[in-house]
């Protein structure tokens, strides 16, 4: 294992989804973050089948600092339920792995 994992969240807007990404790049809790979309959503929600547009935010950062990142998401996102999905990077180019590792180091 690299150490390092890639995090999902679903946001209501592209602008929403850009403010949380700059955020948690600024506190050094991600390394870099991507937002793309927009996606059409379909979901289950308090008994109701719902759809809505969405926008991706991907974030890269350590297992380390995974508990403060899915914390610092939680406090920022608008949704009372937030997708916060994580997947550990098995493999990876070792530079960016470790610059990954670099950019979310305490200071």
């Amino acid at each position: 294992m690299t150490g390092c994992c890639q995090v999902t969240t679903t946001l209501p807007d592209q602008a929403v989804a850009e403010s949380l990404a700059a955020t948690l790049v600024a506190e050094r809790l991600a390394a870099c973050a991507q937002v793309l979309g927009p996606v059409s959503s379909t979901y289950r929600w308090k008994g109701a089948v719902e759809h809505a547009e969405e926008w991706y935010c991907y974030l890269k950062t350590t297992l380390g600092r995974l508990p403060e990142l899915q914390k610092r998401i939680g406090e920022l996102h608008p949704y009372d339920v937030p997708e916060v999905i994580a997947v550990p990077i098995s493999h990876g180019d070792e530079a960016y792995l470790a610059w990954v590792r670099e950019a979310v180091k305490e200071p």
